[in-house]
């Protein structure tokens, strides 16, 4: 693909088109211009920002993700600068700069005890049996909604101590947070930023009618724990938990669902390598999991600001003010880092992907738990229901953020 030809800021028609054409794009960047400038979009409801530098490589992404003195997230993560009312919902951690970031990262960590691991992990195993009971007497159905879909949602829930009558509300706000438009979630006549506003306001209003009931009781769910809980003093508002709320709902729900759903796609395109997975299914699952984790990409990019003039990745130099974007999807099929990039292989060693932010204080704090579940829902689908394989293409989300899959239909013996 020409350089001429890539234009990351129109969903239309580079992030709607084939993915093979997309990665295409991106190889040409990596080679040709790793560090390249990209106008932004006007649209009828945000005026066109100032541009922004798109990093592609391994190498910068890394290294950007280690200084966030020079790469702050405390400007804005989102490519497109929000209005300030977008704050009170999405104000959450991972758009905060130290040392806000890390006081609410040591209170939020309190709740993420070894005891609180260790019966999340047995409520991944039996909420995962209970998905695949469900549809197992079908022989088929839409692995997205009823089975990739279920289990983080579930698990987020019953984490925070969410009613179960009240899951699907949560399933729908948060598909509308990540839309960025898409026609299925958001009619042609709304106004997407509103809908956005809605759905975080809604989410936000759940999880403080949550946490009220929970303040001052002895309950061991995280609300309970986060709610009641007090480190160095410092405890967290009715917003700030709201707002990791969201943050959960986004990071933890909906991209753990994409890399299952990606999961079975690359399976069902590669069965040389589900057999290796079903002949060493306790040995092959932890690097499959990263696998599946690196070349779905399920968080496509997160933006940073440069902070000061003169800060340089390779040979280029910003000047304050520069907006930064990561893209991880880029970073992940990087030639210089990973052998045949663009190959789907379940025992690769090693796996230094970035599908979980890069290091530094902005590395997913809920990636021990989304790998388990990735783990446990494949050891779950590959003996209970061993034949299983996508019968069509996914049907993806329009936006450049989230890697995401809305619908995919799947087949299998009925067990």
């Amino acid at each position: 693909m020409d350089l001429a030809e890539i234009d990351l800021s129109n969903v239309d028609p580079f992030w709607s088109g084939p993915v093979a054409d997309r990665e295409a794009g991106f190889a040409t960047l990596r080679r040709a211009d790793p560090i390249r400038f990209f106008a932004e979009v006007e649209t009828e409801f945000l005026p066109a920002g100032r541009g922004y530098w798109a990093i592609t490589r391994h190498a910068d992404v890394v290294e950007a993700s280690r200084h966030p003195e020079w790469f702050c997230s405390g400007e804005g993560t989102n490519i497109t600068d929000l209005p300030p009312e977008f704050r009170e919902f999405f104000g959450s951690m991972i758009s905060m700069d130290d040392p806000k970031h890390a006081r609410l990262r040591k209170v939020v960590s309190a709740g993420f005890t070894p005891r609180m691991m260790r019966s999340l992990e047995e409520g991944v195993e039996s909420t995962a049996a209970g998905i695949i009971d469900r549809v197992a007497a079908r022989g088929s159905c839409d692995f997205v909604t009823e089975v990739a879909a279920r289990l983080p949602l579930a698990i987020i829930c019953d984490m925070m101590g969410i009613a179960p009558d009240r899951y699907d509300e949560v399933f729908h706000h948060s598909n509308v947070v990540l839309s960025q438009g898409d026609p299925e979630y958001i009619p042609p006549d709304a106004d997407p930023l509103e809908s956005l506003l809605g759905a975080g306001a809604g989410l936000a209003a759940i999880m403080h009618e949550t946490s009220e009931s929970r303040r001052g009781g002895d309950g061991q769910d995280l609300t309970s724990l986060l709610v009641n809980a007090e480190v160095d003093g410092e405890r967290l508002s009715a917003d700030e938990l709201a707002s990791f709320f969201v943050l959960l709902c986004v990071a933890g729900n909906e991209t753990t669902r994409n890399a299952i759903s990606w999961g079975l796609h690359y399976l069902t395109k590669n069965p040389d390598q589900r057999a290796l997975w079903q002949a060493d299914i306790d040995g092959v699952t932890p690097t499959a999991v990263e696998e599946i984790v690196r070349i779905s990409s399920p968080v496509i990019h997160f933006r940073r600001t440069v902070t000061t003039d003169g800060v340089r990745l390779g040979d280029h130099k910003f000047s304050a003010g520069d907006k930064v974007v990561l893209w991880y999807n880029s970073a992940n099929r990087d030639e210089e880092v990973f052998t045949d990039p663009d190959r789907f292989d379940v025992t690769r060693d090693p796996n230094p992907h970035v599908g979980f932010g890069g290091p530094g204080p902005h590395f997913c704090l809920g990636a021990h738990l989304a790998r388990w579940e990735i783990g446990v829902m494949f050891r779950q689908l590959l003996t209970r229901l061993p034949d299983i394989e996508a019968t069509g293409e996914p049907d993806r989300l329009r936006t450049n953020f989230v890697n995401g899959i809305k619908h995919l239909p799947c087949a299998y013996t009925p067990a």
